[in-house]
């Protein structure tokens, strides 16, 4: 599991991000708010941590940008606002949790733990990679903020390779999950192959990176790096 961790104190970050690795997470450390939204358009996390007392934007508004791009992404404040008020604030803009620091870390934890059994019972409902964005409730995808139309085969296989991310989809997958095993005659690789070329020809065809690639042998894969 990915933890983006949003904290400008060295001594704290590298204590949360020690702890959290011992504990088997996978951790990323964002020294400033613009750092984390940077690292949050290339990477798939499944929590933020996320300090408030951050240089240059306050915590809140990183919280709300995040909620807005991210909407199913959960957020845990860890911070040494302590009023009722800052409590309050922190929650109403988003925050699934929120914890004053210093605090026991087994607390924290248990507080990770927790956020993260809510969320596995829910999947997402909106995905970044680069400047792709997938809004499946509203069923619409953006480019650099255009809009791409796409077929209902098309936005599935797109969902598929999202909640994939970074990961090799075989067709055999693709086949399970989009057209749910559906018996044929002949296999359905062909038929896979032409709207996989129709779907990377309206999502890269212009584009400064292509985002859907080959792996030969394997299938196909998501991200924004040559695999």
């Amino acid at each position: 599991m990915q933890i983006l961790v949003v904290e400008d104190e060295p001594k704290v970050a590298a204590a949360i991000e020690q702890g959290l690795v011992a504990e088997q997470y996978n951790v990323t450390v964002a020294m400033t708010g613009e750092d984390a939204l940077g690292l949050l358009r290339g990477s798939s996390f499944a929590l933020v941590i996320l300090d408030l007392g951050l240089p240059g934007r306050d915590g809140i508004d990183i919280l709300q940008t995040i909620k807005q791009r991210h909407i199913d992404l959960p957020v845990l404040i860890l911070s040494a606002r302590d009023s009722p008020e800052a409590r309050v604030l922190g929650l109403d803009s988003g925050a699934d949790d929120y914890l004053i620091k210093p605090s026991e870390f087994a607390e924290l934890v248990a507080r990770v733990r927790a956020i993260c059994r809510r969320g596995a019972s829910r999947p997402p409902l909106r995905f970044e990679v680069g400047d792709l964005a997938m809004d499946v409730v509203a069923r619409r995808v953006t480019r650099a903020g255009v809009e791409i139309e796409l077929t209902a085969r098309e936005f599935q296989i797109l969902e598929c390779l999202f909640r994939n991310q970074r990961q090799p989809v075989s067709r055999r997958v693709l086949a399970r999950d989009v057209w749910k095993g559906m018996e044929r005659a002949t296999p359905l690789d062909n038929v896979i192959d032409v709207h996989i070329a129709r779907l990377r020809r309206k999502l890269d065809e212009g584009q400064r990176a292509a985002l859907i690639h080959t792996v030969r042998g394997v299938g196909f894969v998501l991200t924004e790096r040559e695999s």
